[in-house]
């Protein structure tokens, strides 16, 4: 008789073709799964965010039993629970005698050194689920100046092929970005996700996450979130068949009575692993083929997957465990109290984190130009930074939100991701929203006591970092615009930045 193996699965591996399980026999193998308040409160997740995973868990696991498997399940509130990954291991191990361990290579450095030092055999599988493995991402990285999506994202769509006419990409171009830059209007019939009621599993869930996470931002009920792979599906082919034809020209805009636009709202289910992202860009090209939704969306959303999704990822593991710890431009402001919801005078913060907190959700656009600029331009540390956008968002695992915010949005990886920082004034952000109409502040002042704190804070991150930006050719026009501006309007634009900033510091409602 062959001897057990534990074969672990993750709250983020709810895939039942995961490498571990492929590997493993049901006849023999001993399946683990485990509730811990370690991965609970490394950072103070989003109640929804605990709660979604912990009841996805046990679904996958009722599903694995339904399936033939063996799984020993470790609840949060289970007494005898160690509270960390390893510890579970080791106390199925002792229970059972098993001295190996299969697993599927983790999302994050933390839990890939964890699992390395538990004193057992532990052996980690590739996550293959993924469309490009870490090594292949290595061997395409291997020897370039530069690593650029753009370039990425061609020699996956040519691998998959998806919306690809023989060797060309479909529409006579690989990328419709430009088409996807628009502001969008109020509309009462604009389609809305769907919401799932809560079962007597999330019921069960939510009462422990209530008692286990009472201090932790955002609210935790309403909770609507889908917790299986039918939910999933139900939620992918609702935004296939409804929203995906704005999709393109809504989704760099916002709204601040329509949280939602246009957007899928599967990136949880994505990160979860309830659905896969073959599966969801074969759907939307399906739709595209179809011809009920135009190329612009069609494309714009698969770049978003196999472009953008699968390049963080293999930027994460290429650079190493050190990648969040980098801080490129020194910045080292703490992280504002009204990122935790405290009063601010600024509407768009305002509205942003107020979402976030009501539906640990915010899209991109309000991630990278709202939420992040502020926090760029003020000189927070990014490590905080980071630390937040973990914390606070649904679809949040290091391997995703790290290369965002480290590289995308804080640009402290000095340029790995992109090659310029993503600052603007207000101006952004008064184009693409309605945020502006409602705020305390000015957008078109410039300088004075009503001046939006975007604006001056724009022109004081340029000039703190002219030597270091004033070279690169995307931003030399903004420099070139700075220096023709009065003397006397620059040297008032910077003091009353740094009175700002000061008040920032200080604590000071801003």
């Amino acid at each position: 008789m062959d001897a057990m193996r534990l074969i672990l699965v993750l709250g983020d591996q709810l895939t039942e073709t995961l490498s571990a399980l492929r590997h493993a026999d049901p006849a023999t193998d001993l399946v683990v799964m485990a509730e811990v308040m370690a991965e609970g409160r490394y950072v103070p997740h989003h109640p929804q965010k605990i709660a979604l995973v912990l009841s996805a868990m046990r679904h996958f696991a009722q599903t694995l039993r339904g399936a033939g498997w063996r799984v020993a399940y470790s609840r949060l509130d289970d007494p005898d629970n160690s509270q960390s990954i390893p510890g579970e291991l080791l106390r199925r191990a002792a229970a059972t005698g098993a001295t190996a361990v299969i697993a599927t290579t983790p999302g994050e450095w933390r839990l890939i050194h964890a699992l390395e030092a538990t004193p057992l055999r532990v052996t980690l599988l590739p996550d293959d689920r993924f469309l490009c493995s870490a090594s292949e991402f290595a061997a395409w990285a291997e020897g370039r100046k530069q690593l650029r999506m753009e370039f990425f994202y061609r020699e996956m769509r040519r691998k998959t092929g998806l919306m690809m006419e023989g060797d060309s990409p479909a529409g006579g171009q690989w990328n419709f970005d430009h088409d996807n830059r628009k502001p969008a209007k109020p509309d009462l019939l604009r389609p809305r996700p769907p919401r799932f009621a809560p079962d007597a599993v999330t019921d069960e869930v939510l009462a422990l996450v209530e008692t286990r996470f009472p201090g932790h931002f955002g609210r935790l009920r309403p909770f609507g979130w889908g917790v299986t792979r039918a939910d999933a599906l139900a939620a992918l082919d609702h935004f296939a068949s409804h929203a995906l034809p704005r999709f393109g020209d809504e989704q760099d805009a916002m709204l601040q009575d329509d949280p939602t636009l246009s957007h899928a709202l599967i990136s949880p289910y994505l990160n979860l692993g309830l659905l896969t992202p073959l599966e969801v860009c074969q759907r939307v090209s399906a739709e595209w083929q179809a011809g009920r939704v135009p190329v612009n969306a069609a494309e714009g959303f698969i770049r978003q997957i196999i472009g953008w999704r699968e390049f963080v990822r293999g930027i994460y593991f290429l650079q190493g465990p050190d990648y969040t710890a980098r801080n490129t431009l020194g910045h080292d402001r703490a992280l504002p109290p009204l990122y935790w919801g405290a009063n601010t005078k600024m509407n768009c913060l305002s509205r942003a984190v107020g979402q976030t907190g009501d539906m640990a959700y915010a899209h991109h656009i309000q991630r990278l130009m709202v939420t992040g600029n502020f926090a760029l331009l003020a000189g927070v540390d990014p490590a905080r930074v980071h630390e937040w956008y973990l914390a606070v968002y649904i679809d949040a695992f290091e391997w995703v939100e790290a290369p965002n915010t480290i590289g995308m949005s804080q640009w402290a990886d000095g340029g790995v991701v992109g090659s310029k920082p993503y600052v603007s004034s207000g101006a952004y952000i008064d184009r693409m929203s309605d945020y502006c109409g409602g705020c305390a502040y000015r957008v078109k002042e410039k300088s004075g006591p009503d001046a939006c704190p975007f604006n001056l804070l724009y022109w004081h991150f340029l000039t703190r970092h002219r030597d270091r930006f004033a070279g690169n050719p995307r931003m030399a026009q903004m420099y070139r615009t700075w220096d023709k501006m009065d003397a006397a309007h620059r040297t008032r634009v910077l003091a009353e930045g740094d009175a700002f900033l000061a008040r920032l510091s200080a604590g000071d409602p801003v």
